[in-house]
C-alpha cells in the first residue's frame, strides 16, 4: 500500500513540545503535514480516553509529546502521561493491534530539528504498520 498517508495525532504540551514544533516551521525545517497537533496545556492532561478517542475517530497513530523528564513545568505531567501511553499500549494488544501505533516522546522547547525528525520517523513506522484496524474495520463496513 505505498500510496497510504498515516493520519498522525500528536498531543504536544504548550510549553515544550509544541514550542519545539513552532521552532521547527520557523527555521523552515518540514515535518509531515499529516501530523495534526493538537496543543494542551500539559501532557498529565492526556487521559487514556483521549488516545482512544483519537484511534477510533480514523487516527492510524497517536503520539503524547511532552517535556523532556524531570522538566515538566507541572512536576510530573509528562510522567503521567507516559503511564497513560503505557497503558494504552497494553489496551492495544490485547484488542490485537500493533502497541506501536501509539507512543510518548520528550522535548525541550529548543528541539526543533529533533521534534520534526521524530515527527517524521513516527510517520514513517505508522505508514509501515498500515492503516489501523478501525479504519480497516470501518471500510469493510460500509
Amino acid at each position: 500500500m505505498s500510496n497510504f498517508e498515516p493520519e498522525i495525532v500528536a498531543f504536544c504540551c504548550h510549553y515544550c513540545a509544541y514550542t519545539a514544533a513552532d521552532m521547527a516551521g520557523t527555521r523552515r525545517i518540514s515535518y509531515p503535514s499529516n501530523v495534526k497537533i493538537i496543543r494542551v496545556p500539559c501532557t498529565g492532561k492526556v487521559d487514556a480516553i483521549h488516545l482512544m478517542k483519537a484511534l477510533e475517530k480514523g487516527a492510524d497513530g497517536v503520539y503524547v509529546a511532552g517535556c523532556l523528564e524531570g522538566d515538566c513545568h507541572f512536576k510530573n505531567g509528562n510522567i503521567r502521561a507516559a503511564a497513560h501511553v503505557e497503558k494504552i499500549k497494553k489496551t492495544l494488544e490485547d484488542l490485537g493491534w500493533e502497541p506501536e501505533r501509539v507512543a510518548m516522546m520528550n522535548f525541550s522547547a529548543a528541539m526543533g530539528e529533533k521534534f520534526a525528525q521524530a515527527a517524521e520517523e513516527f510517520t514513517e513506522k505508522i505508514k509501515a504498520l498500515g492503516p489501523s484496524p478501525a479504519s480497516q474495520a470501518t471500510s469493510q463496513a460500509v
